[in-house]
């Protein structure tokens, strides 16, 4: 989880990712950086992230996307 965070605070640093539940609802990503969010996970966790995946409701949340990535490294 300690990598999700750094890439999610070189993307966007002055949030705190632990607490903040609504990253895409509160606009503190956008859809430039889901892109490049999306690119760093699957380099980073040697992960593929399906289209259908990349939804508002699996990255809301630093929890929600690591749950996202332990969820397509068991397939």
């Amino acid at each position: 989880m300690d990598d999700l965070i750094e890439i999610l605070e070189n993307l966007e640093p002055d949030v705190d990712y632990k607490k903040t539940e609504n990253l895409i609802d509160g606009r503190y990503l956008d859809s430039l950086k889901i892109l490049s969010l999306v690119s760093e996970i699957e380099d980073t966790f040697d992960v593929e992230i399906p289209t259908v995946e990349i939804i508002p409701d699996n990255f809301n949340s630093a929890k929600k996307m690591w749950a996202l990535i332990e969820k397509l490294k068991e397939e």
